[in-house]
């Protein structure tokens, strides 16, 4: 699709030039061959890079007319990408930390002065995916990882960033390094299973002393395919969470009564709309309160939300009772 409107003016031009002035085949001087420049759009704006790029005329070298391209140009943006580095990282952290969908990144992106279509945003999350799957399969790093501490055990899970896919994450649980992590449209024992045999090839000679998971099935059968005869050990969160169900219904229970209690937030808050005095300015912040305590769910069953709610609510009883009881002994 071509491009509808004008792209900006760069805010500013950097000269790059080349560090190397020898061929590193023959060790013959290196020349000046063109002088191209390129636009990066940055998240501190656009920036015109004008680079020096250099060749060897030894007929007789390898490199024979070789172009070698400056080496901080790799610092700015991938090669023929028209977004920078740090473009890249953003829409990877909102997609994957933040939750955010492809329409929600754009406007984020757009709210910051980049100048970028919603297509583009898709296209800069593949190259973070590929850039991240590049990382955490990198065998030199992953295997001194695991030196020192002569094993290895694996934990995998699936992260659920968009509904339409799943990002497995496979992470070595004594050192805490993720050793790979890749978007799947399915999760047969197939597919988990390549992936184990991809850790697996990665470390080496690095022993796997066994495997921590949830009870999935895809993930049971693809461990005993991938690793058979591996212990593979399910994670004390779930069993904590199966054993905790009871309690759990329980406090949701009282939760929801206790939410009941306090409604009618909002007709106190319209009640003080308008004024600035002292008593609408502490209604507000109680009000605030409350709204937060409501909206906080805990980490059940670590936390039990019901009995964090009664707390909280308390407190800010508590509160109250002392602002009025001062409020009483001044007009006494």
């Amino acid at each position: 699709m071509p491009r509808r409107n004008a792209r900006p003016r760069p805010d500013r031009t950097i000269e790059l030039t080349l560090r190397l002035s020898d061929c590193p085949a023959c060790g013959r001087r290196l020349w000046a061959a063109i002088k191209p420049s390129r636009t990066i759009v940055t998240l501190e704006g656009l920036v015109r890079l004008r680079l020096q790029i250099r060749s060897c005329r030894n007929p007789d070298c390898p490199r024979h007319r070789a172009c070698l391209r400056p080496e901080q140009e790799g610092r700015f943006a991938l090669p023929q990408q028209e977004f920078g580095l740090d473009v890249i990282a953003l829409v990877g952290r909102l997609r994957h930390a933040g939750r955010r969908s492809v329409p929600e990144i754009h406007a984020e992106l757009v709210r910051r002065g980049v100048p970028i279509c919603e297509r583009s945003v898709g296209n800069l999350l593949d190259r973070y995916d590929e850039l991240l799957a590049l990382a955490c399969v990198d065998p030199t790093r992953l295997r001194a990882a695991v030196a020192a501490q002569g094993r290895a055990i694996l934990a995998i899970d699936g992260l659920h960033p968009m509904s339409d896919e799943v990002r497995w994450v496979v992470r070595e649980v004594l050192s805490g390094e993720v050793l790979l992590a890749r978007s799947l449209l399915s999760s047969t024992q197939d597919d988990l299973a390549a992936l184990l045999v991809e850790v697996k090839a990665a470390l080496g000679d690095a022993p796997i002393a066994g495997v921590v998971s949830d009870g999935q099935t895809s993930i049971r059968k693809a461990v005993a395919r991938a690793l058979p005869g591996m212990p593979h050990q399910l994670c004390h969160f779930h069993y904590l969470r199966e054993g905790a169900l009871p309690i759990y219904e329980a406090d949701r229970h009282a939760k929801v009564q206790l939410k009941k209690k306090v409604r009618g937030v909002r007709p106190i808050e319209r009640q003080v709309e308008g004024r600035d005095d002292a008593e609408a300015e502490a209604v507000r912040g109680y009000c605030a309160a409350v709204w937060s305590a409501l909206t906080d769910d805990g980490r059940p069953p670590l936390e039990a939300s019901g009995l964090k709610l009664q707390a909280r609510l308390e407190k800010v009883a508590a509160s109250m009772d002392r602002a009025a009881e001062k409020g009483a002994s001044r007009r006494n």
